[in-house]
Order: C-alpha cells, then sequence, then structure tokens
C-alpha cells in the first residue's frame, strides 16, 4: 500500500473514532424546563467527586413530549450488578415516539456506576446504596451519593419504576414490590406483565428496616411519589425475555398515564401475595433444591436437602407455609444461616 493512502486511512480512522460518539453534556442539577418539546437528550449528572478531583457523574436519558406533567421515572442500577434494568432503559426510551409523547421520562441506565463498574452490587465503600436513604450531606461516602439522589433525582419523579434483579448466587422471578393499599401503585404494579406481586411497604426482602434508614422506593413514597419495585430476573446477565416483559410494563404504564397511545395488555396468570419471607439454612454442608421458581408449595412440601461432604443427608427442609417460590439460592455450597428459598404467602 502506498504510504501516503496508509497514513490518509490512519487518520480518518482516528478523527473517525472522535466524532462517532456523542458530545454529551454535564450537568450539576436536572432542569428540563428549557428543554424543546419532542426531544431527546443525554446528559452526565454530576453527584460527588472522586479521589483524583473529578465529578462521579451518571447518566441521565431525558425524553420530553408535549407538556411538563406526568413526569415518569425510571431508575436502573442502583445496585451495580443488577443489568436487565439498563438494557430496558436504553431500548424503551430510543423506542418512544417523540411527535405522540405527553410528558416526559426521566431514565437513568445506570446509577451506581462505581459498582458497575467494579462488578459489585455495593457502592465504592461496600455499602448497600439502598439500604441508606435519606442519605447525609455531611456524611461518608455512599450517604453522600445518597443525599445527591434524594435531593437531585427523586424530586423531579412524579412517579417511579425502580429496576432491580437477584443479587449474585440467587436467582428471582419476575416479580413487583409495591404497597396495593395506594390505588395508583396497585395499579403500576398489575401492569408490569409479573409472574408475582408482593404487597409490600418499601422494606428491603430481608432483615428489619432502622427508622433513620430506608431503601430508595420507600424515600420516593415519603416525597408522594407512587413507586414500584420491578424484579427483573438475574444479576450480571442481559436477559432477553426478562428485558422485553420489562420494556411492555414501562409501555403499559405510560400508556395507563396517558403519555402515548395504545393497548394496554396485562398478565392474567400473576400470582399475588400477601407477605414474604426468605428460609434459612441452620446447617453446613450441599444444598440440592428440590423447587423451582414460580412453583405453588404446599405446607410440609420438601424444598431441599443438605448433605455433608461424604454425601450423608444432614437435614430436609420443608415449607413452613403453603405459597409460591419467588427466588432461590443457586450456590449448592451453603453455610448456616443462608437462604434456601423466597417463599410468598399467596392471598386468599
Amino acid at each position: 500500500m502506498d504510504m501516503r493512502l496508509f497514513f490518509t486511512c490512519m487518520l480518518l480512522n482516528v478523527f473517525t473514532g472522535l466524532f462517532s460518539q456523542e458530545t454529551i453534556e454535564s450537568l450539576d442539577d436536572l432542569n428540563f424546563d428549557k428543554m424543546p418539546d419532542q426531544t431527546r437528550q443525554h446528559y452526565w449528572l454530576i453527584m460527588t467527586d472522586d479521589g483524583m478531583s473529578q465529578p462521579i457523574l451518571v447518566p441521565i436519558i431525558i425524553v420530553k413530549g408535549v407538556g411538563s406533567s406526568p413526569v415518569l421515572g425510571l431508575v436502573a442500577g442502583i445496585h451495580g450488578n443488577e443489568l436487565n434494568g439498563i438494557k430496558v432503559i436504553q431500548e424503551v426510551t430510543d423506542e418512544i415516539d417523540l411527535p405522540s409523547l405527553n410528558g416526559i421520562v426521566i431514565a437513568i441506565p445506570g446509577l451506581n456506576r462505581n459498582g458497575i463498574l467494579q462488578n459489585e452490587r455495593e457502592f465504592i465503600d461496600g455499602e448497600d446504596l439502598n439500604r441508606i436513604f435519606p442519605g447525609k450531606m455531611d456524611g461518608n461516602r455512599s450517604q453522600q451519593f445518597v443525599w445527591q439522589i434524594s435531593h437531585k433525582i427523586l424530586p423531579h419523579f412524579d412517579y417511579l419504576i425502580d429496576m432491580h434483579t437477584a443479587s449474585f448466587g440467587r436467582v428471582n422471578s419476575y416479580y413487583v414490590r409495591a404497597d396495593l393499599s395506594d390505588d395508583n401503585m396497585s395499579k403500576m404494579a398489575v401492569l408490569q406483565d409479573a409472574d408475582i406481586i408482593l404487597d409490600s411497604e418499601g422494606a428491603p426482602s430481608t432483615g428489619n428496616q432502622s427508622s433513620s434508614t430506608r431503601t430508595m422506593r420507600a424515600e420516593a413514597m415519603l416525597k408522594g411519589i407512587p413507586t414500584i419495585t420491578v424484579e427483573l430476573g438475574n444479576p450480571q446477565v442481559f436477559e432477553k425475555v426478562m428485558i422485553e416483559r420489562g420494556k411492555k410494563g414501562v409501555r403499559n404504564t405510560m400508556m395507563w398515564l396517558g403519555m402515548v397511545g395504545g393497548e394496554i395488555e396485562v398478565n392474567t396468570d400473576t400470582k399475588f401475595c400477601e407477605k414474604s419471607f426468605w428460609i434459612y439454612s441452620d446447617v453446613g454442608g450441599f444444598q440440592e433444591l428440590m423447587v423451582q421458581l414460580n412453583q405453588v408449595l404446599e405446607k410440609g412440601d420438601r424444598i431441599a436437602i443438605i448433605r455433608d461432604p461424604f454425601g450423608h443427608v444432614l437435614k430436609e427442609y420443608v415449607a413452613p407455609e403453603s405459597g409460591v417460590v419467588i427466588g432461590l439460592s443457586r450456590n449448592p455450597i451453603t453455610m448456616s444461616g443462608d437462604r434456601i428459598i423466597h417463599l410468598g404467602i399467596l392471598q386468599n
């Protein structure tokens, strides 16, 4: 090849790389009042600073139709290993027909940027961001980051869909947590095409919630924002079926809010649970599960066997109540106190 042609091609490749990626503005706060109608904008929102005096940024997609309301918030990735919701947001915001959109969608495809980059559930300091709301303006690293979420992001929403998955070592059905005593949140839950809807006021799925700290869903609800949590399958993967169902739920919600036209389709096979709890092991060994996701159990049905390293049965576990399997452990290596299954108790 002629050397001049070679260097010309190299320069073209360099400049193509430089200009093929969108130049994205960084914002210190969300202000979409000046955005033109019928536009789709991408931003980096400045949250806190890292140790090199650089801002920690999170991606924001704002899709603005006609009018300033309703504002639907879509958030994914507050846990860094929960990726399905990110893909839901990327695709559903890209597919919105701008000329027919009423209101605004504010979407965050990856709230815990540090956790995502490290393939970790927690924030950079090992804290679970979804357990320490409302955060503290002068607190530690996680508390300051959460305080920014509470003050820079949540107040802009009229409605919120908070997207999650199971954590490492576990799998989830496609289920929704919502306070079913509230008409708006109950309707939002039904619209999500879920296998299971769990009546929940906003507390974490395990443990007791401190009076001074709470989840993002609970914080949003305290601000008067109808909010549901959507559990979209499994961690650290993109699952096509889960993503498509998540998109359907968002589109149904937008139709219900009058943001877009279309015909709402709901899952008539959804099971409703009045409560749920995890069943934990009390011996250590190798666990064999006898149940599957979404399986309906009767009280006394076998759910797991734990054996010692020699294959001897140490203990068999049975369902303490009738219910449905919402989630389960995928790791056969089980210590005392590890999770076995997440059992939902069906409404009568």
